[in-house]
């Protein structure tokens, strides 16, 4: 493996692959841009060339090519491997069977799925359904649809011959245990695999062949160690690229949904393979692209989790268009009767908001009526627009609609509480902005941070711009060998983005220019160590007046004042020198 990690480290820089995910601006010998990882309006996301490497000052994300590939795709390293593989050109090195723990659960996927393929070829009556249903042979394998019969030990037996222990089989999700029995989890099912982003099989989702009124109409894999239901879409690995290219993404419901679509060409379609809709399928999708065209079947018996969704799409600031499916059809019905009518249906999908007001005046034509429709129904969406614009040409338009000033919806828009359907939902992934990474002392923005990262920055060059040498001898001399010590235990854990942020803010600097930032830090870590030295002693010379301790009170007051001239001569030094020097 670490022979291919070479290879493709060779042939693809970091600007490239960050690059072909997200747009970056040029920054000096840096690139920056928007961070794909948490919401925020002005770039702080930067990546080096030269390092090789990312970094987020906003929430802290970092890395090089295959952790940008793994936080963005959301997948294990192998997966990013995988990934950055097919963009490379490079063929990976197989991975057997002696493989870790979790390798041989993908291999047990696969080597399921292909199990499955053979099945359905020689199967007709499942053909022919999904035949019936539309399917061309080209989608059915390109999809790897496969079909387990109805039989309790199919895939167990399988398996078996293939080498996998019991333990693989539930661990994968393939098989069930009832006592001391063991059986296949699937039966008499048309089996859809379901991949991850990189294009690996992780789970199935099974449709029953011949309904006995017993059991469900769709059954899916558990939760594993490799899939987690609230991450993966069905169809994204897929429909990716065609995302980025006709920047939206079309989500619908079902398999035979996705499938159609994408066999009439809408490439850029996911589904959530009746599974609620949560914020990290939205995360994944809006990495790629904001907006998103929800088809809505008005038939649909999971229409309060399709709405679910909607406002989980409002909250993650996704702009949210509906398109409404003809009563009595789904996707994959419409582009069956008439590729063009599903195509006219998306062509025709509008705001969510527009959706709602549309299916309000449907309900009722009462002015009164349709008020309270819209305060109960309505507002809570409006409330999570996060464009204040956005808010006002609705507040404007329901004025207009039903007859009330503007300034009476704006005041019930601001009292909206929202129930938890409309609540965001809370997201699993590791928060860097909310844990205290830092201590106090270095704190972003602090003058000691800034010399510590410059430090750290130039003992990490080939050729050094100015000597760390007479660095290093400068911060002794400002704070103690002690202190810088400690300082340098402390700065550990985060030696490569304190670098990086150096390099940002001062790698356009010339040598000159370099030795000149440097002195003016160490001025203004001084002044933060007698500022902090005043702080304490202040508390002190507070204690020792309670206590009545005046010999030590005296004292306290004698360094204070030393420390309050001190403090005014750095500060006349520093005006001086920005005056003379910056």
């Amino acid at each position: 493996m670490s022979s291919s990690v070479e290879q493709i480290k060779e042939k693809l820089g970091i600007e490239e692959v960050v690059g072909s995910y997200i747009k970056l601006e040029r920054a000096g010998n840096n690139l920056k841009a928007r961070c794909p990882f948490h919401n925020e309006k002005t770039p702080s996301f930067f990546v080096s060339p030269d390092r090789g490497s990312y970094y987020c000052f906003g929430c802290g994300a970092k890395g090089d090519i295959f952790s940008f590939v793994e936080q963005f795709e959301s997948v294990d390293f192998v997966g990013a491997l995988k990934i950055l593989a097919d963009k490379a050109g490079i063929q990976l090195e197989k991975f057997t069977q002696k493989g870790d723990k979790k390798d041989r659960i993908y291999l047990l996927l696969e080597t399921v799925a292909l199990f499955l393929q053979n099945n359905l070829a020689s199967e007709d009556i499942p053909l022919e359904y999904l035949k019936k249903r539309g399917l061309k042979d080209k989608t059915i394998k390109d999809w790897r649809i496969g079909y387990v019969r109805d039989d309790w030990r199919t895939m167990h037996d399988h398996l078996r011959s293939k080498g996998f222990t019991e333990d693989e089989m539930l661990r994968a999700g393939i098989t069930k245990t009832e006592g001391q029995n063991t059986y296949d989890r699937f039966r008499g099912r048309i089996m859809f695999p379901i991949f991850d982003s990189a294009g690996r099989v992780v789970a199935f989702s099974g449709r029953i062949l011949h309904d006995d009124g017993k059991s469900a109409k769709y059954l899916n894999s558990p939760q594993t160690e490799v899939f987690d239901k609230s991450k993966i879409l069905y169809g994204y690995d897929r429909a990716k690229q065609s995302i980025r290219k006709f920047d939206f993404s079309i989500l619908v419901e079902g398999q035979m949904d996705i499938l159609m679509c994408h066999q009439a060409g809408f490439t850029n379609t996911v589904a959530s393979s009746g599974t609620a809709l949560t914020a990290l399928h939205l995360s994944l999708l809006k990495r790629i692209s904001n907006k998103i065209i929800m088809s809505f079947d008005s038939d649909n018996a999971g229409a309060k989790a399709a709405e679910r969704g909607w406002a989980l799409a409002l909250s993650a600031g996704m702009e949210v268009k509906i398109a409404a499916i003809p009563e009595g059809y789904d996707p994959a019905d419409l582009i069956l009767k008439d590729k063009e009518a599903f195509k006219d249906v998306l062509k025709k999908s509008v705001h969510l908001i527009d959706f709602l007001l549309g299916r309000a005046l449907k309900e009722t034509e009462d002015k009164k009526k349709l008020w309270s429709i819209i305060k109960t129904k309505i507002l809570p969406y409006m409330y999570l627009l996060e464009s204040s614009a956005e808010k006002g040409r609705y507040v404007s338009k329901i004025s207009e609609m039903i007859g009330i000033k503007e300034e009476f919806i704006w005041d019930d828009l601001k009292k909206v509480k929202l129930s938890e359907e409309f609540k965001p939902e809370a997201s699993n992934e590791e928060s860097f902005a909310d844990k205290e990474v830092l201590r106090a002392r270095l704190k972003p923005g602090s003058a000691l941070r800034s010399l510590a990262a410059m430090a750290l920055w130039l003992e990490g060059m080939e050729k050094p711009i100015i000597g760390t040498a007479a660095l290093r001898e400068k911060i002794l001399n400002t704070i103690g060998k002690e202190e810088y010590d400690a300082l340098k235990r402390e700065m550990e854990p985060m030696k490569s983005e304190l670098a990086f942020e150096a390099e940002v803010y001062y790698g356009k600097s010339g040598e000159k220019k370099l030795d000149k930032e440097m002195e003016y830090l160490i001025l203004n870590v001084t002044e933060e160590q007698f500022k902090k030295e005043l702080s304490t002693l202040l508390l002190e010379l507070k204690k020792a007046e309670g206590a009545k301790e005046s010999e030590k009170a005296i004292a306290i007051l004698t360094r204070c004042n030393e420390i309050t001239k001190k403090l005014h001569n750095i500060k006349n030094e520093k005006n001086k020198f920005l005056k003379s020097n910056l």
